[in-house]
């Protein structure tokens, strides 16, 4: 019995998201301070095994199930959520200096279609913050540091505000996610281009390697997170800039700006607004397009999937598609930390 589902979830589910949300970080902080509690919350949700381990670009993860970026911006809870199980966190998204994000209300959920619409836009602490955070962790977790830019940066200064980020948290991340499909940062997909983006890679790559020798710490691996509202020549181009720039590989995917197919009646949806779906929508494009990627690179890089993972059989047709790791966000969400477990069980009983 799913008691998170049947008893916390309804509970949660009766306040407003963002509130909530920053309820769950502070009671985490406060139960895990309790003598004896990372204890009770490794031994029911952590699964260990060595058939889970993963190695992936380098780095070498205790089971390929983690967070996506979102819901620990601040990197605030890395040692919380270790307890839960999880393979390996993604923090931010991060911007050089911090911002609000978007007004609010700017979460919102759908329960019938097992989603989410968020228009947060890139609200975090900043760079030196998150940096500071990171530094003062007592995990050893694999993190990787989501990076973006600043809403009022213009786009052809952007390269700018990745670099700054590349270069804060260099030595208290394991691998970067160059985050260019959010839809809630004003033309921040343009940066999508193959152009733009090659150039843009390639001085992260370069700054990477000059980072390298003058830490004396490894070249971080670089992923690229795009979104599911690419069309197959655009598909193309990306995979043709991930090779070119000899990056780690590919997130896929982001939020959706599609409401094709809700079930939500269409005025409530309106009356959200904009912003990027998230959940149960988004699983079947994004396999779709982690199946194309795949195939396409003939598996050049790795692909971490993301996108509507609600249950182990969701995250292994991801894997299955060509994803080497996953990420949830929303389907932690709506399932509870007990999806994490069920996945990791059920991979040992696939494997």
């Amino acid at each position: 019995m799913n008691l998170y589902k049947l008893l916390l979830r309804p509970v949660l589910f009766s306040f407003d998201p963002e509130r909530i949300h920053h309820f769950i970080t502070r009671m985490l902080r406060f139960i895990f301070r309790i003598p004896g509690c990372r204890a009770i919350a490794k031994n029911r949700y952590r699964v260990q095994d060595p058939s889970l381990v993963r190695k992936v670009s380098g780095l070498t993860f205790a089971n390929p199930v983690g967070l996506a970026a979102g819901f620990d911006k601040n990197a605030e809870l890395v040692d919380e959520l270790e307890c839960l199980g999880f393979g390996f966190i993604e923090i931010g998204t991060v911007t050089p200096e911090p911002q609000d994000g978007n007004p609010k209300p700017r979460m919102f959920r759908l329960p019938a279609d097992k989603a989410l619409i968020n228009r947060m836009g890139f609200n975090n602490q900043g760079r030196k913050v998150i940096h500071d955070h990171l530094r003062n962790r007592k995990s050893k977790l694999i993190i990787g540091g989501n990076i973006g830019k600043n809403k009022h940066t213009p786009n052809e200064d952007s390269y700018k505000d990745y670099e700054l980020c590349f270069r804060e948290l260099f030595d208290v991340v394991d691998y970067y996610a160059v985050n260019v499909s959010s839809p809630n940062t004003p033309g921040l997909r343009a940066l999508q281009e193959r152009e733009p983006l090659t150039k843009m890679l390639a001085q992260l790559q370069a700054l990477n390697r000059e980072l390298s020798v003058k830490l004396n710490l490894p070249v971080r691996p670089v992923f690229l997170k795009i979104a599911p509202d690419l069309d197959q020549s655009q598909l193309d181009d990306i995979i043709a800039v991930v090779l070119d720039t000899k990056l780690a590989g590919i997130i896929a995917t982001n939020t959706t700006i599609s409401r094709a197919g809700l079930r939500t009646d269409p005025k409530e949806i309106e009356r959200f607004g904009n912003g990027g779906v998230s959940g149960k929508p988004v699983t079947k494009i994004s396999t779709e397009i982690i199946r194309y990627i795949s195939s396409k690179s003939a598996g050049r890089f790795s692909i971490i999937g993301v996108g509507g993972i609600h249950s182990p059989e969701d995250a292994l047709e991801k894997i299955q598609a060509g994803a080497s790791l996953v990420q949830l966000y929303t389907g932690f969400i709506y399932e509870g930390p007990g999806l994490i477990k069920r996945i990791n069980k059920s991979l040992l009983r696939s494997i």
